[in-house]
């Protein structure tokens, strides 16, 4: 069976993986003023932050709708015998249950509900390919990547929460205790929906560091893979981080930058570390 694995555009596999693994991506929509774009095909994440600098507004993202869903599985499946569809956590956004309607229009499409955003959602993806070589049935597959989602850790450290605020996910109190105190809140995917699960305060190169210490002895990895995935470089942190989790013994390190429908919502200078858990 040639299965196809899709993923909304909010994955943030490297390009280099979608093209190695033929991952195909269902593109999010963001409004840039009156201007609509389409997630990574032609907008970036310093597009956004400079839409934000100059208007002092967010773009304005909109879920994928059931027509496009059905017409993008309806064009996969002419080429494949069967599509696994990993979605953006149906708990943030109605992109996930939209794409569960369309599959109910095209036979043999399956959608994973990965709880998690970014790459986080990437992580299922990527597991998925090791099943598929493998060569585990479909339904196998499904299972096991169902049972896995409730294992990935994906979480960010911010370093200002003026985004957020922005989208309404922050008080303006928050906002100001966090900037005076310079708080740089841990955002973790608990059940499907962001909270903040721990604070640090300090500059974001050292509250990175102790964030992945902390990280990774509260939530012990399966050493398979882990990604860096950050919005913009933090140097040398992001460096660091790389080697100490080389050396920590994780078969495979990824890094990745964040697209610009989750550039959206985090801003600048914004770093997580994801892994699934043991």
């Amino acid at each position: 069976m040639k299965i196809c694995i899709s993923c909304d555009s909010t994955c943030d596999i490297p390009k280099d993986l979608l093209q190695k693994y033929d991952i195909h991506l269902m593109p999010i929509t963001i409004m840039l003023g009156t201007q609509e774009h389409h997630d990574g095909i032609d907008i970036t994440p310093d597009d956004v932050f400079a839409f934000v600098d100059k208007t002092n507004e967010l773009p304005k993202t909109s879920a994928v709708n059931i027509y496009e869903y059905t017409e993008y599985f309806k064009k996969l499946r002419q080429e494949y015998d069967a599509v696994i569809h990993f979605s953006l956590s149906f708990a943030i956004s109605s992109t996930g249950n939209n794409a569960r309607l369309a599959s109910n229009e095209v036979d043999n499409v399956y959608i994973i509900d990965t709880k998690s955003l970014s790459s986080g959602s990437g992580l299922l993806a990527l597991s998925c390919v090791d099943k598929i070589k493998e060569g585990k049935d479909i339904s196998t597959i499904v299972k096991e990547l169902e049972e896995e989602s409730n294992k990935v850790q994906a979480s960010f450290l911010l370093d200002t929460l003026r985004f957020l605020h922005k989208g309404g996910r922050c008080s303006s109190i928050a906002l100001l205790g966090a900037n005076v105190l310079k708080i740089k809140p841990r955002i973790s995917l608990v059940d499907g929906k962001m909270q903040v699960t721990k604070k640090y305060r300090g500059n974001i190169e050292d509250a990175l560091l102790k964030y992945a210490d902390d990280l990774l002895k509260e939530i012990p990895p399966n050493k398979k893979r882990v990604f860096v995935t950050y919005s913009s470089p933090v140097e040398p942190t992001r460096t660091i981080l790389l080697e100490k989790l080389k050396s920590y013994g994780f078969e495979e390190v990824l890094e990745s930058s964040a697209c610009s429908t989750i550039c959206t919502h985090c801003g600048r200078k914004t770093l997580g570390v994801l892994y699934i858990a043991q």
